[in-house]
This record gives C-alpha cells, structure tokens and sequence, in this order.
C-alpha cells in the first residue's frame, strides 16, 4: 500500500534576509524555523533542506540495511548511521557521505561493508538522490 506524508514550510522575504517555518504535518512533530543563514553559515537553532535530506537519507538507509542483513541471516543488533549533506551555494547539494557503524553477529567486516554498500544503491533516498554523489564509510563496531 503506497503512503504519502506531508510538510508544509511558509516563507516570508527574499532569500537573503527572509525566513521561514517548516512543519511536518504527517508526523505532527512540530514546526523548525528555516532560513539561508542557516542553510550556509552556522545552524544557529534552525534547520535547512540539506539537514532534512541527511535525516531522511540516514533513517532510510539504516532501515535498508536492517532489512537485508536480516534477510540474509544476519539481522544486527544496532546500526548508527550518519548522513553529512555538502551545499554549495551557487551549485546545489554537491555530495552526501554515510557513514554506519554496526554491531552485526556472525558477520565479517567485508559482508558487513559489502550489505552496506547495497544498502546504500537500494534504498529509496538514495535512489531518489541519483543526481547526487553519495560515498560511503562502513565498518563493524
């Protein structure tokens, strides 16, 4: 069965000095201010599209390895997962870089790198993301 969730962002300005308010309507976990200063220069308590693709990209791929390590026999005990979205200004998201950890039983680094790397071709961010470089860091905890 297909699901779609929702958000919503309302901005108000130009780019430069204008802000704005993302909410995550499927979820109702609240709203997360975003603007361009956030988005290029330190964070400072907002969010940008970049942090949102990191977190989508980080929870689906640890998601897609769960469910093939599993399938394969060797379901791990814990993944951690880091995304690190690059934006450059002037030319867009210009890489992503995963980076997972695993405590996986019975299985060697190479398996372990090996399920991480289909992982990360296969899952449906990293597909949606095919413009973009995404390279890998896997290795067993």
């Amino acid at each position: 069965m297909a699901t779609t969730r929702h958000a919503h962002t309302v901005w108000e300005g130009d780019l430069l000095k204008g802000k704005g308010v993302v909410t995550l309507d499927s979820s109702g976990l609240g709203s997360y201010d975003v603007s361009w200063p956030a988005r290029t220069e330190a964070a400072n308590g907002k969010t940008s599209p970049e942090e949102l693709i990191a977190a989508a990209h980080s929870s689906c791929f640890s998601m897609a390895l769960s469910h093939g390590l599993a399938g394969a026999g060797n379901p791990p005990t814990r993944l951690e997962t880091k995304a690190d979205v690059t934006f450059q200004p002037g030319e867009g998201i210009t890489g992503i870089h995963l980076t997972v950890e695993g405590e996986v039983p019975g299985l060697d680094n190479d398996a372990f790198v090996a399920a991480a790397e289909d992982a990360k071709k296969n899952c449906p961010v990293s597909q949606a993301l095919t413009g973009t470089t995404i390279t890998l860091s896997a290795k067993l905890a």
